[in-house]
């Protein structure tokens, strides 16, 4: 098991791709430490990785509040004795125009996605500084990285991957790895308002992707895995896109310009 021994807290894990990394993580012999807003979604998450064997603590925490992430990381040490592994999952996305969301709606996005990061990478940091040992895989976006709509989001997302980055080089003398995961289009029930309104909207987002389709939450997942375990024990400041080649290019929509039909 490449997590053996080893204790992840993984926040937002009560649905999409934050239980899958919960789920992937116990599978692979970590004890989970299961953070959502909501406590029904954490424990629900618990019961899952109970199920199938493994253990897990459901602590339902708004980890945009500086003492309420101090006081689950110091419920999940309790527990478990330590923690090793970060992965900063929680977030959500309003606003697509400048022009039409209001303040209030830049700093929530700013808040769940950035400042969740922040402070709980402040909270855990500490005890892995004194263990010189830990690793923090923080969960961005392409939109991070391209101009793909949804600006306050993809702000939030862009200053997660440089967040990485200096954390990565700051730490690093101390044995701890920070990485980011930059997903594409992921079918997770964040989808779920869309997909009332358009039930073919994954297979029409699936044509510009080089793959063929559009992501799952254990793809993400995956990735998480290799980045939190020591196979990647020489790997930090990394931003690792998973989007099924979305940012490479679209054959499909170059075709489509030049007036084409595929072979």
């Amino acid at each position: 098991m490449r997590l053996a021994d080893k204790v992840a807290l993984v926040t937002g894990s009560g649905s999409g791709i934050g239980r899958a990394i919960a789920e992937r993580f116990a599978r692979e012999g970590a004890r989970v430490i299961v953070n959502d807003l909501h406590r029904d979604r954490a424990e629900e998450t618990v019961q899952r990785i109970a199920a199938a064997g493994g253990e897990a603590l459901a602590i339902q925490a708004d980890v945009t509040q500086s003492a309420a992430v101090q006081a689950m990381v110091e419920q999940g040490i309790a527990a478990f004795g330590q923690i090793d592994i970060l992965v900063n999952n929680a977030g959500a996305s309003q606003g697509d125009d400048i022009l039409t969301f209001d303040e209030a709606t830049w700093d929530w996005n700013l808040a769940v996605v950035l400042k969740s990061a922040y402070l709980c990478s402040r909270a855990v940091l500490p005890r892995m500084i004194e263990r010189r040992s830990g690793a923090i895989v923080n969960i961005s976006s392409v939109n991070g990285i391209a101009g793909l709509g949804e600006e306050a989001y993809s702000a939030a997302k862009a200053g997660m991957n440089v967040l990485t980055k200096n954390m990565a080089v700051k730490y690093g003398r101390f044995g701890i790895r920070v990485n980011v995961i930059c997903p594409g289009t992921i079918r997770t029930p964040i989808w779920g308002p869309r997909l009332e309104k358009d039930p073919l909207i994954f297979e029409k987002l699936a044509k510009w992707y080089p793959l063929g389709r559009v992501g799952e939450p254990e793809d993400i997942a995956n990735a998480a895995l290799f980045l939190a375990s020591d196979e990647a024990s020489w790997i930090t400041g990394t931003v690792l896109i998973v989007d099924g080649g979305l940012l490479a290019g679209s054959y499909r929509m170059t075709l489509e310009l030049e007036g084409k039909s595929e072979e």
